[in-house]
């Protein structure tokens, strides 16, 4: 019975459950059809609203579509007047190009010959290269002191590249201010010596009382005439000159010493051979001590002490010496009073820079008895008689025949440029001038693609116009390095001479 009533109640329990399950399953069916009406509702009102939209959208698309493809036409207008424009423009532009491209072929030529040369470096650097990658392979198996070491090495090679770079700024900056220092300091040294001496000729002309004289010199069959000239060494000259004979030689000192003695014989009046004689010796022993007392007074004069009695000697016979009419002695003590100036403001050896100054054209005394120039002849004789060895090498390097080792040698090269350039130092007669500014004239025209060439400045600056269609920008400055080495070469003259090439292109059209 019991085991009944509990199956019965298990029964009753399932048919519940049943029933409830039924009854949910309904209820819930009922939920979701109610809500799927609903969202079909929605889905269809949403759709609606959707197609409402798209077309207006569309509507409004196709405005704006409309505005586009108006607004695209004028700018397509505009763009096209603009491009018709530029192809104008372009036009105009392709005459220059042609033109210019014509110049860049040539500039192209030009530069393929270089390129070649940096080809053929470029090649070597790879080789280098090449090397230096093998180098640092094997040093992968070297010891660490050794790869420590070519390190090291390295890093010095490329400091020492970015110090040579600081060092090159730092001399451009140091030149700049040094030019600048220079021409106050010439200056200041050209105004403080502020020399007297001007230029001037030798004379070798002895004025006559009469004509008359011209006989007595001669003599009978040219017995006095030949007598003189044996014994003095010089050339008595009697042209058409009215009241005048020419006194020449080569050697300054004997001309001087020919010169006084016909002129004091024909004061004395007593013309013959053996009162000749007489007068001659009186007179070169004048001359000599003259000689000597010039040689003592310019060392004075530019307070240079301790010189050996022979170079003094040498010295003075610059007294009777001339260059371009400026008398040689007076030019020596002029440059040392400037070198020392320039010494004393750049805080160098005024004593080397006086000395040297003073004895830089000593050679010039001697070179007609000796083979060499007179730089190095000078130079040589003064180191025979004990001159320091800076001081020698100022007299053998003024005119660069050797090198300068001292910047006292430079500045006595400056101070001899200084004396020689400055006004009234030197001149020349009329025809030789002629002559010099011709020759300078012509050494310009006989380059190719010069059209003018004019001497100015007194002969100091030639200018050269070129034809620009024959000669270009770096032909001009070829051109004036060639014409100034030509110089160089062919002409001797004072100081320097600035060569300036002008180029000139003109453009002309009309307007019609």
């Amino acid at each position: 019975m019991v085991i009944m009533e509990w199956w019965m109640l298990l029964l009753l329990a399932l048919l519940d459950l049943v029933v409830v399950a039924g009854a949910v399953y309904l209820i819930t069916r009922t939920a979701i059809e109610r809500f799927r009406r609903e969202q079909m509702n929605r889905a269809d009102n949403i759709i609606q609203v959707a197609t409402e939209n798209a077309r207006t959208m569309e509507l409004e698309a196709k405005d704006k579509a409309l505005r586009f493809i108006q607004d695209a036409e004028n700018e397509i207008m505009r763009r096209r007047q603009e491009i018709a424009r530029e192809e104008e423009r372009l036009t105009k532009r392709r005459a220059d190009l042609d033109h210019r491209l014509e110049r860049l072929e040539q500039r192209e030529q030009a530069l393929n010959k270089r390129q070649s040369s940096i080809d053929r470096r470029l090649n070597d650097v790879e080789k280098a290269y090449a090397q230096q990658m093998a180098e640092l392979q094997r040093i992968a198996q070297m010891t660490m002191e050794d790869a420590r070491a070519v390190v090291l090495a390295e890093a010095e090679k490329e400091g020492r590249a970015d110090i040579a770079r600081i060092i090159r700024q730092i001399e451009a900056e140091a030149r700049a201010e040094g030019e600048k220092r220079a021409r106050e300091i010439i200056a200041d040294a050209i105004q403080r010596v502020a020399s007297e001496h001007v230029s001037e000729i030798t004379t070798s002309v002895v004025p006559l009382p009469n004509e008359e004289m011209k006989g007595r010199i001669v003599g009978r069959n040219g017995r006095n005439i030949r007598a003189f000239e044996q014994l003095a060494g010089v050339d008595v000259i009697v042209d058409d000159t009215p009241e005048a004979v020419t006194v020449s030689c080569f050697d300054p000192v004997r001309r001087e010493v020919g010169r006084r003695a016909l002129e004091r014989l024909i004061l004395d009046g007593r013309i013959h051979p053996a009162h000749i004689e007489k007068i001659l010796q009186e007179e070169q022993r004048l001359v000599d001590k003259d000689i000597e007392q010039a040689g003592e007074q310019a060392a004075f004069d530019a307070n240079v002490a301790g010189l050996h009695p022979e170079i003094l000697r040498v010295l003075g016979r610059l007294k009777y010496r001339t260059s371009y009419g400026q008398n040689q002695l007076a030019h020596a003590v002029e440059v040392s009073k400037l070198a020392a100036v320039i010494a004393s403001e750049l805080h160098a050896d005024v004593e080397v820079c006086k000395a040297g100054a003073l004895l830089h054209d000593l050679g010039k005394a001697m070179d007609h008895n000796t083979e060499g120039t007179h730089a190095m002849i000078g130079a040589e004789f003064a180191r025979r008689y004990g001159v320091s060895p800076k001081v020698v090498n100022c007299i053998a390097s003024h005119h660069h025949e050797v090198d300068q080792e001292s910047v006292e040698a430079v500045i006595v090269e400056a101070a001899d440029a200084i004396s020689g350039a400055r006004p009234g130092a030197r001149r020349e007669d009329l025809e030789q001038y002629i002559k010099r500014l011709r020759a300078l004239e012509d050494i310009a025209n006989s380059f190719k693609g010069v059209s003018q060439s004019f001497a100015i400045q007194a002969g100091r600056e030639v200018r050269i116009i070129v034809r620009p269609e024959d000669i270009d920008d770096l032909g001009s400055t070829r051109l004036a390095r060639d014409i100034a080495k030509k110089v160089e070469e062919t002409m001797q003259y004072p100081g320097q001479i600035k060569v300036t090439v002008i180029r000139e292109t003109r453009a002309v059209d009309y307007a019609k």
